[in-house]
């Protein structure tokens, strides 16, 4: 698989996740090595990554995320695949093999007031990294951050410091099928402005 085939077929895969196969931690191990040669600011290199494959913490994880996209989206079932993708999700995340999170190491645990692009682009790029290497290595992700509105619970449950602050979680898993290829988007000359904004 070449890059721009990685990089244009890397889709959040929520409804084709095989929540019965097992997965490679050392494989998801590779993946997170790959993703620490992201851009991070100041080479601070804060990132921190947990990764989560006990069946017991993950039903956990999966009833938090589950309670916290109820109160989100309570009406989130308007018959779109998108919907139905994000409520299959929400409603299996703890059965899924591996759910990984990225996090920032922020002294204090408070983050500041402003703001906060840079502090964030220090993990992110290695986030969306590892959801490339595991594209690469034949595994299926999903970028969601439903979670974060429980942010408090889910650091409860894997016992970290308040300095420590979630960025994502990717539910990784072998996909179901392999059919990938390159989502809808808008024609770059719709969203590309060379040196000023139109009109």
């Amino acid at each position: 698989m070449d890059s721009a085939e990685v990089l244009t077929t890397t889709r959040s895969v929520r409804l084709r996740l095989d929540l019965t196969r097992p997965v490679d931690l050392e494989v998801v191990r590779d993946c997170v090595s790959t993703a620490l040669q992201a851009p991070t600011g100041g080479d601070r290199q804060a990132w921190r990554w947990i990764v989560v494959a006990d069946a017991a913490a993950r039903e956990k994880i999966g009833a938090v995320y589950r309670a916290a996209f109820e109160a989100r989206y309570p009406h989130a079932d308007d018959g779109t695949r998108l919907s139905r993708s994000a409520r299959h999700l929400a409603r299996h995340l703890g059965q899924v093999p591996v759910l990984v999170i990225p996090c920032l190491h922020v002294p204090g645990g408070r983050l500041p007031t402003g703001n906060q692009a840079g502090l964030w682009a220090s993990v992110l790029p290695a986030a969306w990294s590892y959801m490339l290497a595991a594209r690469a290595a034949g595994l299926a992700t999903a970028w969601t951050s439903v979670h974060l509105d429980a942010e408090k619970e889910v650091a409860g449950i894997l016992g970290l410091p308040p300095e420590v602050r979630q960025a994502a979680l990717i539910p990784t898993a072998h996909p179901l099928g392999d059919r990938f290829r390159p989502a809808r988007r808008r024609p770059v000359d719709q969203v590309l402005h060379i040196d000023e904004w139109p009109g």
